[in-house]
């Protein structure tokens, strides 16, 4: 479904990723956990188009996109929500909603009633977006503003999803509600890479984990694997 194939990227003459390769099977959640500054959000951004890579190769159901812009990549199926959340604050949350359908529906006529149906599968999800739909994103809580980030990227109905960074900032209950939300998506089968600062959570609904560090893939291997490897119990589990 998602290959990415000895990457190398940064910002300038910066180099962050150095030969980064991982991929995602369809209907899997794979997680890629490491520290602060070690090159996660940065390999998001390569695979979704927010930075090209000098090197290597992204293959999104066997089409290599690497040298494709942002939107491009988009309509072939990938959403990412990012570290942040992103929100558009001065549009409602149902406009910020409906923004997330628009590579997939006709641009001018029927473009509401044909996002219908996934509207209402998002508010069935988040139940709280819908009782704020007309409310200004900007003045949503950093959870529901999670919320938002996450329904928005599900209307554009991906084939794969990134997901940045969705605990950050949170108060540990709304840590909860968001890791229900991705066991719910997990459930749904949705294709989905992961990245996370609480390493625990992360490992407790991947089927994978990739461990990066210094923009580099040092270690990866099944949940069970890395929860008794005593590198990953030192840096992350502790």
């Amino acid at each position: 479904m998602l290959r990415v194939e000895n990457i190398h990227a940064g910002y300038g003459s910066s180099e962050v990723l150095h030969g980064v390769s991982l991929k995602v099977e369809a209907g899997k959640i794979v997680a890629l956990i490491g520290a602060n500054g070690a090159g996660k959000t940065t390999t998001m951004r390569a695979i979704s188009g927010m930075i090209k890579p000098t090197q290597g190769r992204i293959i999104l159901n066997n089409q290599e996109v690497q040298g494709y812009d942002g939107a491009a990549i988009a309509r072939l199926g990938l959403a990412h929500s990012p570290e942040g959340r992103k929100v558009f604050g001065p549009l409602s949350v149902e406009d910020n909603l409906l923004l997330g359908a628009y590579s997939r529906l006709p641009a001018l006529f029927g473009f509401r009633k044909h996002a219908a149906a996934e509207l209402n599968r998002i508010y069935e999800l988040f139940p709280r977006l819908h009782e704020r739909k007309n409310q200004v994103a900007g003045t949503l809580s950093g959870g529901e503003q999670q919320m938002l980030s996450i329904g928005r990227a599900l209307m554009a109905q991906p084939k794969v999803m990134l997901l940045d960074e969705p605990s950050m900032g949170l108060a540990p209950v709304l840590v909860q509600e968001v890791f229900k939300i991705i066991r719910q998506l997990k459930a749904a089968g949705i294709t989905l890479l992961l990245v996370e600062q609480f390493a625990r959570s992360a490992l407790e609904v991947a089927d994978y984990v990739y461990v990066m560090e210094h923009g580099k893939i040092v270690l990866e291997g099944l949940p069970s694997e890395m929860n008794k490897n005593e590198r990953v119990l030192a840096a992350y589990l502790g």
